[in-house]
């Protein structure tokens, strides 16, 4: 919130692009549930402008934003769309139901791309520039221009192109380093060098937007905001296309804790970063690093017997930042099968969740019959479970028993009955190994030609009783997908993980669509 030391000059304004940037990372598609579930939580938790989605890439991309947009009750919802007439009128056409709405159009301006993604000449590129910013004007005065592979544009031609985008009405000025190849100081010294240039350059806001190949996205990302820029696009947990993107979380404390020497702000609800970072990290089935910034199960960790020792004597000895900043509570219940629902519902309160009644019953439920079989339930038990409730929460194929038999005489076997839209179908299933027999066992159940590309297992906690977490990628048609599963049983584990991932990759046909259905990318300007 402003605070009477804090100036408008000074506000940075937040665009979030996980839904679009984010989501282009490859494996990390969201239904289209998943896809509203986040925005809400975005628009609840102060988020400026959310990318909702690249409209013309897909029917099911379009409907998304379109239902973002009629949903949003605080933030702008924005689209993203490629210089042609079509993509624009299509992103204002799914934008069009927001209460505040923004198109975002993009050309490519460096060299290379010109010459060899473009195949244009930098004239014809300048008055695609000019085209596609005043057709974008004509369906809504929020546009934001960006300057794809700004960071390895000619100077000359930067200027000429960012001074006709907003003398055609551009009203946001992105200047990506799309291939994260840019440092600090050179990311400062262009923004200072175009804004000192462009005669009109007061007339727009600037934008940064940094990607993570060098892992210097949010150091880049703060260097140009220092230089003028007051918009800083980014995603939660940093996830986005190769390194990914500056991370949401990490650019708002950053500027929060060291006001001091930057004496920037944000309208965000920091102590929402949390929850936030376990929401996409569980529709996407993408884990946070345990020592990931900010947000990380370790962010807040001491095992140190010296770091122990500071923080009992005063907490600021290794905390720059206390965990109830960012949505982490230091309270610790210890669960076990003795814990009643208030303490369950509290201790998901201290690890950041907020279940609907639905979900909350359901987890309870798995809680009790986890703590039936484990001596001790860890933070991490929980989360794994509450995760895997929220990833799986609309998954229309379903578990409902496995039997397996393994051992060194073979062919091991599987027994395995399924709940598809409500119906039980069983059967048994041989295979070199009990994974491959289950998964023989699925494909026979539900039919498919998916490629498994990853299944990798590792123990939630410590213990011969800890839960396993398995990750399972599935590829079909230039698609792929990942999903997790947890269970004290790691071949349960595998076949959840595997039905998940299932799931995801057949839910657009379950509406009517082809799960084939071609997706148009952005090229990753940024």
């Amino acid at each position: 919130m402003n605070t009477p030391t804090q100036s408008e000059k000074d506000r940075v304004v937040i665009f979030d692009t996980t839904l679009r940037d984010g989501e282009q990372c490859p494996g990390a598609t969201m239904t289209h549930e998943e896809k509203i579930e986040v925005a809400e939580l975005l628009d609840t938790m102060g988020v400026d402008i959310i990318e909702a989605g690249f409209p013309i890439a897909s029917e099911g991309d379009f409907a998304a934003v379109h239902e973002i947009a009629q949903r949003s009750k605080n933030a702008v919802i924005c689209g993203l769309s490629r210089a042609s007439s079509k993509d624009i009128d299509r992103c204002a056409e799914a934008i069009k139901p927001a209460k505040r709405k923004r198109i975002h159009t993009f050309l490519s301006t460096s060299p290379v791309h010109m010459k060899y993604k473009l195949q244009k000449e930098p004239h014809e590129v300048y008055e695609m520039v000019i085209a596609q910013v005043t057709r974008a004007r004509s369906h809504t005065d929020d546009v934001e221009w960006s300057a794809e592979d700004g960071t390895r544009t000619e100077h000359d031609f930067l200027c000429r192109c960012v001074e006709a985008a907003i003398n055609a009405g551009a009203t946001t000025i992105n200047i990506p380093d799309t291939v994260g190849y840019t440092v600090p100081e050179e990311y400062f010294a262009l923004f200072d060098m175009v804004r000192q240039r462009v005669p009109n350059s007061d007339k727009a806001r600037f934008s940064v937007h940094c990607h993570d190949d060098l892992g210097m996205a949010v150091a880049n990302s703060v260097a140009g905001v220092r230089a003028g820029a007051r918009q800083i696009e980014c995603t939660i947990n940093g996830i986005g296309e190769r390194a990914g993107n500056a991370a949401l979380e990490e650019v708002v404390m950053a500027m929060k804790v060291r006001n001091d020497v930057m004496p920037f702000w944000t309208g965000i609800d920091s102590t929402m970063l949390t929850r936030a970072s376990k929401l996409v990290s569980a529709v996407t089935s993408f884990p946070v690093q345990y020592n990931k910034a900010i947000v990380g199960r370790n962010a807040f960790a001491h095992e140190s017997g010296i770091h122990q020792d500071g923080m009992l004597k005063h907490t600021q000895t290794y905390e720059i930042m206390t965990p109830e900043s960012v949505g982490v509570k230091q309270t610790s219940l210890v669960m076990g099968k003795h814990s009643g629902r208030h303490a369950f519902v509290h201790k998901l309160a201290d690890l950041g969740y907020q279940l609907a009644d639905n979900q909350l019953e359901d987890a309870f439920g798995r809680f009790k019959a986890l703590a039936d079989k484990k001596k001790q339930i860890y933070d991490e038990d929980i989360e794994a479970l509450v995760d895997e409730e929220i990833a799986h929460a609309h998954d229309r194929i379903k578990v409902v028993s496995l039997t397996v038999i393994a051992g060194t005489v073979g062919p091991q076997s599987a027994t395995l009955a399924l709940d598809i839209d409500g119906k039980q179908v069983t059967t048994q299933a041989t295979g070199n190994g009990p994974v491959d027999a289950i998964f023989k066992a699925i494909r026979a159940l539900v039919p498919h030609e998916a490629k498994l590309e990853l299944f990798q297992v590792h123990a939630v906690t410590e213990g011969t009783d800890a839960q396993a977490e398995v990750s399972v990628r599935l590829s079909e048609g230039g698609r792929a997908v990942t999903a997790k599963g947890a269970d004290p049983d790691t071949l349960v584990a595998s076949a959840k993980a595997y039905l998940g991932a299932l799931n995801k990759l057949t839910s657009r046909r379950m509406k009517g669509k082809s799960e084939m259905e071609p997706r148009i990318h952005s090229t990753d300007f940024g």
